[in-house]
């Protein structure tokens, strides 16, 4: 067995607890939403569980950078997921005793999102050291296929669960899943991981600072991820409103069904591209896909009808996991190992600036601009109204158009800047 074989190998089985353990968080994500409002019947309350999910990982994604740089990544990924399983089971002890409320849900998931912050950029940061470069592109697609998984896999189970089980045995599964994530890294331990040495006396802001440097002095990469961080905004309103687009045309039922239609797009295209890999020219391959992604999400806006809304949602996702692996690789390919870590989680706190700024908007956007636009006797219900109808919905159909075509000028941006196409491409053969 060759070294590449038995390394890849060794990757996967680390992937392989990932994945269980993206599914048991995608379990948990959905079965506390479910029981917040069903507790509660208040949206504000459902989007605060988002909103602590994300937020602290958000703030301290450099900081896990730096450690993971500093630090052994396979013991911080350990950490990471032991510190999961803390937030879970504290929320899983407070329901069980009876005395829950809405903060005890907040703390236990503000807890898990901060463990995310360590584990997941020493995680990219391994895969790395894990891999050679000639299977970036396979790691790359699998780890899409892992984060699709939760979208895919985990709603249907959890309805599944909580139709026969309460709330409590959804998070005993996910605790479940993140102590498998921790003996996989165990089995592969110090096989990999090339940690680089803890040094006391190196200053950890000014490793902060250092790495924001660095990525400036990378044009091309910094560039890269601007752009992305961009679309990641549009991608954020379509997160944020496309469950509220939905309701406005079927029910809840319908609607889960749609999501793991649509999801199923990202599944089958990240499996593709975990068994295939890519093409050669990874910015035109990022270009051309993310221009697809914008086409596909502008025509979800347009029909005022499930089936297409799914279609194109579906075709939507499955462009997505091309422009991941594509960012992904390009980056990996362009910035110096031992300065992965940090990076990582600098592109990761920059890129999800998009993010935060969709999920704070979104519904002001929706509800005080957009869908009195296209009211019935709305200032555009004569003239884009004619053209995709008028009334609740519409509104935020417009603003997904309008996303997808900002999302498709930006996939044009991309594939003409110059530092941009003169990244390294991500192939032994391309630097050949």
């Amino acid at each position: 067995m060759s070294a590449q074989t038995k390394a890849f190998r060794q990757f996967l089985v680390v992937w392989s607890g990932q994945f269980l353990s993206a599914v048991g968080s995608g379990l948990t994500a959905f079965a506390l939403g479910v029981y917040v409002f069903q507790t509660t019947h208040s949206s504000t309350s459902f989007s605060l569980v988002i909103l602590f999910s994300f937020l602290p990982s958000f703030l301290l994604l450099p900081f896990g950078g730096v450690l993971a740089d500093r630090f052994d990544r396979t013991r911080m990924m350990i950490i990471g997921d032991i510190g999961s399983i803390i937030g879970i089971m504290f929320i899983w002890f407070v329901i069980w005793t009876g005395q829950m409320e809405l903060w005890h849900i907040y703390a236990g998931v503000g807890i898990s999102s901060i463990s995310t912050a360590l584990q997941t950029p020493a995680y990219k940061a391994a895969v790395t050291d894990m891999v050679s470069e000639e299977q970036y592109s396979q790691a790359s697609g699998l780890i899409q296929l892992a984060g699709s998984a939760q979208y895919l896999l985990s709603p249907i189970l959890a309805g599944f669960l909580l139709g026969f089980f309460d709330i409590q045995i959804v998070l005993l599964i996910d605790m479940l899943t993140f102590l498998l994530a921790v003996v996989a890294v165990l089995l592969v331990m110090n096989k990999g991981s090339k940690p680089q040495p803890a040094d006391e006396s190196r200053d950890f802001f000014g490793e902060l600072s250092e790495s924001f440097r660095y990525l400036l002095s990378q044009k091309g990469v910094f560039l890269l991820v601007l752009l992305m961080s961009v679309v990641c905004f549009y991608i954020g309103l379509l997160q944020s409103l496309f469950s509220p687009m939905m309701l406005t045309l079927t029910d809840s039922k319908v609607l889960g069904i749609s999501l793991s239609l649509a999801a199923s797009g990202m599944l089958a295209s990240s499996l593709f591209i975990g068994l295939k890999g890519l093409g050669n020219n990874k910015p035109k391959i990022l270009s051309f896909s993310l221009a697809l992604a914008g086409l596909f999400y502008a025509l979800m806006g347009t029909f005022p009808a499930v089936v297409p809304i799914v279609v194109f949602g579906f075709l939507f996702f499955a462009a997505l996991p091309f422009v991941n692996t594509s960012l992904e690789v390009l980056i990996r390919t362009n910035i110096d190992n031992e300065k992965q870590g940090r990076v990582w989680s600098m592109v990761s706190a920059i890129s999800q600036v998009g993010l935060l700024l969709a999920f704070g908007s979104a519904g002001f956007l929706a509800d005080h601009f957009f869908s009195p636009l296209l009211a019935q006797n709305g200032a555009l219900a004569d003239t884009v109204g004619q053209l995709i109808g008028t009334g609740a919905g519409r509104g935020i159909g417009f603003l997904f158009m309008l996303s997808g075509v900002m999302v498709f000028v930006l996939a044009i941006v991309i594939g003409r800047v110059q530092k941009i196409r003169e990244l390294k491409l991500g192939t032994v053969e391309e630097k050949a």
